[in-house]
C-alpha cells in the first residue's frame, strides 16, 4: 500500500497498519518520513509513561500490571518494549510480546518490541516516532519499557511525560541508582517485589536520598508494588495520574512536549547533514582518500573529519 493509504488506515485504527507503520519507522528512510509528516497533526494527545531500571527488577511484569489496570478503566494502551539487539540479526531478542501474550489478544492493547540497535540510552532511534504512531492511532496511554542496561537509561526522559524508576530490594539497587544518576530522572520511584526482605529498608534509603536532594515542587513519591500479584499497581497508576495533573497545572507538560519536538528536529537535521556529506564525500572520492591516509598514519581522525566537511561546503576553511 502507498503512504497515503497506510496513514489513512492507521488513523482509522487498523492494527495491521500500525504494525506496518512501526516497521517502516524502524527501517527509516523516505517512506518513514513521509508517513510521519502525514500523521503528525494527529499526535500529542496520549500520556507517555517511561519505565526504566536495572535488569531483573520486574519492569515487564509491572508494565503488564499497569496495562491490565488501564484496560479496566477503559483506556486504550500501547506498549513499546525496547529490547537488546541481536548482534546477528539486528532484531530484538527478549520478546516482551511473548511475556504479555494475554494482553496482546485484547483489541485495545498494542504491544511492540523494538530493537535498541546499540543505541546509547536503552532506547531505539525509532522510539520517538513509534510513540507518535501509537498516539496518532488513538492510544490513550503509551508505556515505554527500556532495556535496563545502566547509565544510559536517562534517555527515557526524552520521550516520557512521567518516568518510573523501578528498583528491587536485595540487589544493591540504591547504590546502582546513585551511580547511574537515574534517581534524578525518576518522577516516581517504584520498589517492586516489595514482599522480599529488605523492601522497607530500601524505601527508607530512597526517602533519605530524596531528603538530601534539592527541593522541588514535585517530590518523587516512593511506591511499593508486587507486580506479579498486582499489589500496589492501582495506587501507582493513581500517582502517575497525579503527576500528569501536576505537569498540566504547572505548565510542565507543554514544556516537555516542546523540548521533545525541539530535540527531534535537532536529530533530523544532524542525520540529514550526515547522510548528505557522506553521499558527497563518497561520490567525489574524498572519503576513500581520507580513509587511505588514515590507514597510512599520515592523517588523524579529527583532521580527516574537518577535511571532509570543508571540501563539501559544510565547514569553513578556518574551521
Amino acid at each position: 500500500m502507498n503512504i497515503e493509504e497506510l496513514a489513512s488506515r492507521l488513523l482509522n485504527q487498523d492494527k495491521r497498519a500500525l504494525a506496518r507503520a512501526i516497521s517502516l519507522i524502524e527501517d527509516g528512510g523516505v517512506e518513514a518520513r513521509a508517513l510521519m509528516k502525514r500523521i503528525y497533526p494527529n499526535t500529542g494527545r496520549a500520556a507517555v509513561v517511561g519505565v526504566t531500571g536495572a535488569p531483573g527488577v520486574g519492569k515487564s511484569t509491572l508494565v503488564d500490571g499497569l496495562t491490565a489496570y488501564y484496560r479496566q478503566q477503559g483506556l486504550r494502551v500501547g506498549v513499546l518494549a525496547v529490547d537488546p539487539t541481536s548482534p546477528f540479526t539486528g532484531g530484538a531478542i527478549l520478546g516482551d510480546r511473548i511475556r504479555m501474550q494475554e494482553r496482546g489478544t485484547d483489541p485495545d492493547v498494542f504491544i511492540r518490541s523494538l530493537a535498541s540497535r546499540g543505541q546509547v540510552g536503552g532506547l531505539s532511534r525509532a522510539t520517538g516516532d513509534s510513540i507518535r504512531a501509537m498516539d496518532a492511532f488513538g492510544k490513550d496511554i503509551i508505556l515505554v519499557e527500556t532495556v535496563g542496561a545502566g547509565q544510559g537509561e536517562v534517555e527515557v526522559m526524552r520521550y516520557a511525560h512521567t518516568t518510573l524508576v523501578v528498583l528491587m530490594p536485595g540487589g544493591g539497587d540504591e547504590i546502582q541508582a546513585i551511580k547511574a544518576g537515574i534517581l534524578e530522572i525518576g518522577d516516581i520511584l517504584v520498589v517492586n517485589k516489595a514482599d522480599m526482605e529488605g523492601a522497607d529498608r530500601l524505601v527508607r534509603d530512597l526517602e533519605m536520598m530524596l531528603d538530601l536532594g534539592p527541593e522541588s515542587p514535585w517530590r518523587p513519591p516512593v511506591m511499593k508494588t508486587v507486580a506479579s500479584r498486582g499489589a500496589g499497581v492501582a495506587a501507582l497508576a493513581e500517582k502517575i495520574e497525579e503527576h500528569r495533573q501536576y505537569l498540566i497545572s504547572s505548565g510542565g507538560l507543554d514544556r516537555k512536549k516542546l523540548d521533545q519536538v525541539s530535540s527531534q528536529v535537532e536529530e533530523i537535521v544532524a542525520s540529514s547533514l550526515l547522510a548528505e556529506v557522506m553521499s558527497r564525500a563518497r561520490a567525489a572520492g574524498t572519503w576513500q582518500e581520507v580513509v587511505d591516509r588514515l590507514s597510512e598514519g599520515t592523517l588523524d581522525p579529527y583532521t580527516a573529519a574537518e577535511e571532509v566537511l570543508s571540501r563539501h561546503g559544510l565547514l569553513s576553511e578556518e574551521g
